[in-house]
């Protein structure tokens, strides 16, 4: 027996005092409460209450019952209602783990729009390249680059940025512009990562695997921005993670019409079932970064 919707029926019918006028709240049948209210009696081995065709009364055993269910009841009504806001409302807490670079550079400059428009909300970032453990640690998401490896949790797609290349205007003064893939040989080619990662390129149809060449390399995306604009080579790069440096004109598009493949970025999720503060942050960025 499913005790807690028999209780909850009990206080009902003992609260309308009457098994008509609680039927109508509850929008059921009368005799289907009815016998719900008898199993619950035949479970128990108890009346609850005395019928008449007048009056509906509670026996001792049903009064001492309607004490004790009552807070049971009132409380898991509280419980729900919480549940109910935390699903429907943005506020409270919000914790997200994300890459260090991403925090930085993309996401960092989007949280006064995102705070303005959810000020009920506190958030907690945790930035690190680390895999969390979204079930054992307690985070609401965690946002990752890059081809996922196969587990347990839900990725929704935020977005996918393709990489173009760029170069400080007093490089390219000093060095010239490459005319194709293959002129990046002659140039300072910031590496990214490990020695030996390659740059994949395409132009339509038309793909080039580049050999990046430099004294200089990194494992952040944001040191090579940074690398870049100080004019030490040409830098593979998010198009979203230059847009300030462009317009200042601390960098300039080098071959703009050869791109590399698209790297995506997924919200990672232990359930499908979010929160509304869960949604209302993946909605955010998702739409902020497809502009």
């Amino acid at each position: 027996m499913d005790y807690l919707n028999e209780i909850a029926l009990f206080v009902e019918v003992a609260q309308a005092n009457g098994f008509s006028r609680a039927a109508a709240k509850l929008g059921m049948p009368q005799s289907t409460l009815s016998r719900h209210i008898a199993a619950l009696e035949d479970a128990l081995g108890l009346r609850l209450f005395n019928r008449s065709t007048r009056r509906l009364e509670l026996t001792g055993a049903g009064a001492y019952y309607l004490e004790r269910a009552l807070p049971i009841v009132t409380e898991a009504r509280l419980l729900h209602g919480t549940l109910d806001d935390m699903r429907e409302n943005v506020k409270g807490a919000l914790r997200v783990s994300l890459p260090v670079d991403l925090a930085y550079q993309m996401v960092a400059p989007l949280l006064p729009e995102f705070a303005e428009r959810y000020p009920l909300l506190r958030l907690d970032f945790d930035v690190t390249p680390r895999k969390v453990d979204l079930v054992g640690e307690p985070f609401d998401l965690a946002i990752r680059t890059g081809t996922l490896a196969d587990s347990d949790y839900i990725a929704t797609p935020l977005a996918t940025f393709s990489g173009c290349l760029y170069a400080a205007p007093s490089y390219l003064a000093e060095r010239g512009e490459p005319q194709s893939p293959d002129g990046l040989a002659a140039h300072e080619c910031l590496r990214f990562g490990t020695d030996g990662a390659t740059w994949t390129l395409h132009n339509g149809d038309t793909r080039a695997t580049v050999q990046p060449e430099s004294r200089f390399g990194a494992n952040s995306p944001g040191m090579i921005r940074q690398m870049a604009a100080a004019g030490l080579g040409i830098a593979l790069l998010p198009e979203i993670l230059v847009r300030e440096d462009m317009a200042q004109g601390r960098l300039k598009a080098v071959l703009p019409d050869w791109q590399s493949e698209p790297t995506p970025v997924h919200a990672l999720t232990a359930t499908r079932l979010l929160t509304a503060n869960v949604r209302a942050f993946v909605g955010f960025l998702r739409g902020r970064w497809a502009e």
